[in-house]
């Protein structure tokens, strides 16, 4: 593919590198190290149905723009001669979270990973020295506070330091916990959050913000790859009470978040009031027909008061290594944030 610079953001479509290559940093974030941003996650490239790749590695690309992207390659690559190693292209690895640690110096790198046909969640950390690493694994495998632990955020406070760990509790609720001084393992003291009776209302793929002294997640609902409406909550402090505010997809008929899953929310730094959601499209071509939308939520997942909610196949039947990306810009209004949708939009729009 040819690729011109890009000077706007246009979300759902392609977006390429400045090689002229599709980006693949899926369930992906953004690190801003020495004004420099880095945009990170899963690298599905090799990822199609009947291949048995998951994930080939982490990828990183490097911007000053936020438009024009340069390929800085896997900085945590895939081990192709172990499969009992979480990083494995068969283990399903999905949404590295990359926090830098100030007292030591290291960048620290959480990823959950499940085992094909093995019901637990699990968490690998690693550590580097660079945000392009090389990273090493410091922890495999490991159960945070002995639970099933799924989708998750990092959080570190600006003013302390200390970090924070936002994770799904698979199938049940969402856990604060605090993260021990390197950031590589838990502390014991943590929080509960949104407890849920099943899918698809547990919550999942939290995004933490902060603004103005207050603490945001933005979840989705539990549907697979299956788009669903999302919700934002918002708490005075990071373990909460967190209260329910709504979808911020209020343009949305189909209520399914622009079709779109939300991974992260990165605050520009230097814009006065600049958050951006971060979204994976990872079914491009799936309808935004609300009645469609719907129709396959009440098909593969039931009502509430329902039976057993019904496992979906399309893990491994969907062409992840097609999908795209939606890049959408808070809009706030008192303790609300909204997010609407854009066909393209700038940065140098905003103060």
């Amino acid at each position: 593919m040819l690729q011109t610079t890009r000077s706007s953001i246009t979300p759902g479509q392609v977006w390429l590198d400045t090689k002229g290559e599709r980006i693949h940093t899926h369930g992906g974030s953004i690190i801003t190290v020495d004004d420099v941003f880095y945009w990170y996650g899963e690298n599905k490239e090799k990822s199609t149905p009947g291949s048995g790749i998951w994930h080939y590695g982490v990828r990183c690309y490097s911007s000053t723009d936020l438009y024009n992207w340069q390929d800085r390659g896997l900085i945590i690559p895939p081990d192709l001669d172990d499969p009992t190693s979480p990083l494995h292209p068969a283990q399903y690895l999905d949404r590295p979270h990359i926090i830098y640690n100030a007292h030591t110096q290291k960048f620290v790198c959480w990823i959950k990973v499940m085992t094909p046909g093995e019901p637990t969640q699990r968490s690998t950390v690693l550590e580097a020295d660079s945000i392009l690493g090389p990273y090493r694994i410091v922890r495999s495998w490991l159960r945070p506070l002995g639970m099933n632990a799924g989708d998750f955020d990092l959080v570190v406070d600006p003013t302390d330091g200390k970090g924070y760990y936002y994770f799904g509790r698979v199938h049940s609720e969402l856990i604060c916990a605090d993260l021990t001084e390197d950031y590589t393992d838990v502390t014991g003291y943590y929080s509960t959050h949104f407890p849920r009776r099943q899918p698809p209302f547990v919550r999942e793929a939290p995004s933490y913000f902060a603004r103005d002294g207050l603490h945001y997640l933005i979840t989705s609902g539990t549907t697979g790859y299956y788009p669903n409406p999302s919700e934002i909550a918002v708490a005075p402090s990071y373990h909460g009470p967190f209260t329910v505010l709504g979808d911020p997809h209020v343009n949305d008929p189909s209520r399914t978040s622009f079709r779109t899953q939300i991974s992260s929310v990165f605050q520009h730094p230097h814009k006065k009031d600049l958050y951006i959601a971060i979204g994976d499209r990872w079914l491009p071509h799936y309808t935004d027909d609300s009645s469609a939308a719907l129709q396959a939520f009440e098909e593969h997942f039931g009502q509430e008061q329902g039976g057993d909610v019904e496992p979906m196949d399309e893990l491994t039947t969907i062409d992840t290594s097609t999908a795209d990306y939606v890049w959408l810009p808070l809009r706030f209004d008192g303790s609300m944030a909204y997010i609407d949708w854009k066909e393209e939009w700038r940065i140098e729009d905003y103060d």
